[in-house]
C-alpha cells in the first residue's frame, strides 16, 4: 500500500483535544477567559486576540503542539502499539485523520460541559447561558467526531479532568461517547479498554482506572505541550476534602526526566516552560524523613535554576502551590524570585518593585477565611500551623510573598455545604484585612462544585447564581473590586468601569442574578462609598483581625517539628533549641 492510500484509509488510534484546551499562543491568561466567559460573549476575545484560533501543524498535519495531559496519553499508548498507527492532531482536522481503518478516537478535556468550579458561575453571572466558551468547543468537537461518515468504525473513549462530567450528567448519548476513563493512562487497565476498542469489543460507559504507585510509573513525554507543561509532582498530601488530585500518590518526578522534557520542549520551539504540580514545595521531600511541608530549599533552587538556564527558555510560569511554605521558609521565597522573576512573562506595573515590572503569581487555594468551615473541610491546608491559625498564615505567607514580587492568584469557593452568614463574615474579614494592609493577590472566587470521587462528592452547596445570599455575592463582588485596582490607575479607568457595570446591571444582570446580587454590584463599581453603604446595612465592611506575627506564629508549630526550621530565615523564638544554630543542609534530589 502507498503512503497515500494508508493516509486515506486513517490512522487506527485518533487524539485530540478541543480548540480551547489546545491553543497557547495568544497568552496563558486567555485559557481563564475561554473557560469563565459566555459563548455570547467571545467576540471579547476575538477582538483581544483576533488569530487565538490558528494552529500551527507539523508537516504531515499533526498537532505541532498539544495538552500535557493528552501527551501522556501517547507516551502511553507508544509503548503497546505502534506510533504509525497514532497521531495527536488538531479538533479542526480530525475528518483528515479518520477513515475506514480508524478504530479509536480519544478526546481529552478538562470542562466539556462547563461545570468545573469558576465556569459555571461566571457564565451565568454575565448572561442567561451556562455555556462557557471552552465547552461549546467541546461540544462542537463532540458533533464534529460524531458526523463523521466513518462513526460506526470506531469507539469514542474520553479522558482528562472533565470526564465525570460526562458521566454524571448522563451525556453519553448527546455527545457519541462510548467510554469514558477516570485515572491516568499509564494504567494497565486504561491500556485493556485500548486494546479491547482496537478488537471492536463492547466497551463499558464508565470506568475508573488507578494511578502509579511510584515515580518511575509517571510518564514523562518528550514531546512539545501547550506552554510547555512538565508534571513535577503529584498528588498533595493536605488531603482537603473537595480535591479530586489530592487524592493521587504524593509523588514527585525525577530532575532528569524533568530537565529531557524541557529540552525536548525547546528543541520543537517551544520557548516557554511550566511545571505542574499540586504544590510545587513538596518536590524534592516526598521521600525524606522530613515532613513534605518544610520545603527541601536546595533541591527547588537547583530545580528551578537548571530549567530557567536550559537554552531557549525565554518564559517560565508557575503552577500551583500552597501558602504555609512561605511562612515556613521566607528565604526560599527570595531566593526563588531571584531565579525566576527575569524569565516570568507576566508584568504588573502598578505593584511590581522588578526593573521590567515583572512578577510570579502561583495559584493558591485559600477557599475560605473562615475557621470554622477551615476545620471541616480542608483541616490540613495550614500544616505545619494548625487551622485555627489560618488567617495568620494567610496574611504573614502573602505579605512574605508580595515583598518578593508574587502577587498569587488566590481562589476561594462560594456555597460551600454547611457555609452560614458567620463564614462569608469570617472570609470577608480576610479580605479587608488583606486590603488595609496594603496587600494584593487576585482573588478568584467561585461557586462549590461537587467533584466526582472527592469526600464532598454527595454534598450539596449553593448551584445557582439566583441561589447565593447578599454577603455570599458580597464576597466575590469584593473579590474582584479588589482584583481591579492596579488596572483602574488613569483618571478615566474608575469612571469608565463604574458606568459600564451600571449599565449591564440595568440591561442584564439585575434580572439574571436576583435582588440580592445588587448591592454587591454596586459596591463592586464603586457607584457608592462603602462606608456609606455599611452604614445603611446594605453590606458588611468586615472587622479588624488579630494576626499573629511571624515568630508567634512559629511557636504553634508542634515542639517535634521545631528541628526542622532554619536559623537563617530568622524570627525563630528564643526557647526554640535551634535558634542558634546554622540551618541544615538538606539533601539535592536528582
Amino acid at each position: 500500500m502507498s503512503t497515500l492510500e494508508a493516509a486515506s484509509r486513517g490512522k487506527r488510534i485518533v487524539l485530540t483535544a478541543p480548540l480551547t484546551e489546545t491553543i497557547d499562543h495568544a497568552g496563558y491568561f486567555i485559557q481563564m477567559a475561554l473557560a469563565s466567559l459566555p459563548k455570547k460573549l467571545e467576540g471579547i476575545i476575538n477582538q483581544k486576540y483576533p488569530k487565538w484560533r490558528e494552529l500551527p501543524p507539523n508537516p504531515d498535519g499533526s498537532a505541532k503542539y498539544m495538552p500535557a495531559g493528552l501527551r501522556v496519553v501517547e507516551a502511553s499508548l507508544e509503548r503497546v502499539f505502534s506510533p504509525n498507527d497514532i497521531v495527536a492532531c488538531y479538533p479542526q482536522d480530525v475528518d483528515q485523520f479518520i477513515g475506514p481503518d480508524t478504530r479509536i478516537v480519544a478526546v481529552s478535556t478538562h470542562n466539556p460541559l462547563g461545570v468545573t468550579f469558576a465556569a459555571g458561575v461566571y457564565a451565568s453571572i454575565f448572561g442567561s447561558s451556562k455555556e462557557p466558551i471552552n465547552a461549546a468547543y467541546a461540544r462542537e468537537l463532540f458533533e464534529r467526531i460524531k458526523a463523521n461518515p466513518f462513526r460506526r468504525n470506531f469507539k469514542v473513549i474520553v479522558g482528562g479532568s472533565g470526564g465525570w462530567q460526562i458521566a454524571e450528567t448522563d451525556s453519553y448519548e448527546r455527545l457519541g461517547v462510548d467510554c469514558v476513563i477516570q485515572g491516568r493512562s499509564e494504567s494497565e487497565e486504561t491500556l485493556e479498554i485500548f486494546r479491547k476498542a482496537m478488537r471492536g469489543e463492547d466497551l463499558p460507559r464508565f470506568v475508573e482506572v488507578g494511578h502509579p504507585k511510584t515515580r518511575e510509573g509517571i510518564l514523562t513525554p518528550t514531546k512539545r505541550t501547550t506552554f510547555g507543561v512538565i508534571e513535577m509532582t503529584t498528588g498533595c498530601g493536605r488531603r482537603c476534602q473537595f480535591c479530586l488530585p489530592d487524592l493521587n500518590p504524593q509523588l514527585d518526578v525525577p530532575k532528569e526526566r524533568i530537565m529531557e522534557a524541557v529540552r525536548a520542549n525547546v528543541a520543537q520551539g517551544n520557548d516557554m516552560i511550566s511545571l505542574a504540580t499540586e504544590d510545587m514545595f513538596i518536590w524534592g521531600q516526598v521521600r525524606t524523613s522530613t515532613p513534605f511541608y518544610f520545603p527541601n530549599r536546595e533541591a527547588l533552587l537547583d530545580l528551578y535554576a537548571s530549567v530557567v538556564s536550559t537554552p531557549g527558555v525565554r518564559y517560565h510560569m508557575l503552577s500551583h502551590s500552597t501558602i504555609a511554605p512561605a511562612v515556613v521558609d521566607p528565604v526560599l521565597i527570595e531566593r526563588l524570585s531571584e531565579i525566576l522573576l527575569d524569565k516570568s512573562p507576566i508584568k504588573l506595573p502598578a505593584l511590581s518593585t522588578h526593573p521590567e515590572k515583572r512578577i510570579l503569581s502561583p495559584l493558591v487555594g485559600v477557599e475560605t477565611g473562615s475557621v470554622r468551615l477551615a476545620k471541616t473541610i480542608m483541616a490540613g491546608k495550614s500544616v505545619p500551623f494548625p487551622i485555627e491559625e489560618w488567617p495568620s498564615v494567610i496574611i504573614n505567607g502573602l505579605t512574605i510573598m508580595n515583598r518578593n514580587n508574587w502577587f498569587p492568584v488566590m481562589t476561594l469557593m462560594v456555597g460551600n455545604p454547611g457555609e452560614t452568614d458567620q463564614d462569608c463574615k469570617d472570609t470577608l474579614d480576610l479580605l479587608y484585612e488583606v486590603e488595609r494592609r496594603g496587600l494584593f493577590a487576585f482573588f478568584v472566587p467561585s461557586i462549590f462544585t461537587p467533584l466526582h470521587d472527592t469526600r464532598l462528592a454527595e454534598k450539596k452547596g449553593v448551584e445557582e447564581s439566583r441561589e447565593m445570599s447578599p454577603l455570599q455575592w458580597q464576597v466575590m463582588m469584593k473579590c474582584w473590586k479588589m482584583n481591579m485596582r492596579p488596572a483602574l490607575q488613569s483618571w478615566w479607568g474608575p469612571i469608565a468601569w463604574r458606568l459600564g457595570a451600571l449599565f449591564f446591571w440595568a440591561y442584564k444582570l439585575r434580572k439574571t442574578n436576583g435582588p440580592n446580587f445588587t448591592w454587591p454590584l454596586l459596591l463592586f463599581a464603586g457607584a457608592m462609598p462603602e462606608r456609606l453603604m455599611g452604614k445603611l446595612g446594605k453590606i458588611y465592611l468586615g472587622k479588624p483581625l488579630s494576626i499573629k506575627s511571624r515568630k508567634e506564629l512559629l511557636r504553634t508549630i508542634r515542639p517535634a517539628h521545631w528541628k526542622y526550621l532554619r536559623a537563617d530565615t530568622g524570627d525563630l523564638p528564643e526557647e526554640f533549641p535551634l535558634a542558634a544554630t546554622p540551618s541544615p543542609e538538606l539533601p539535592v534530589l536528582q
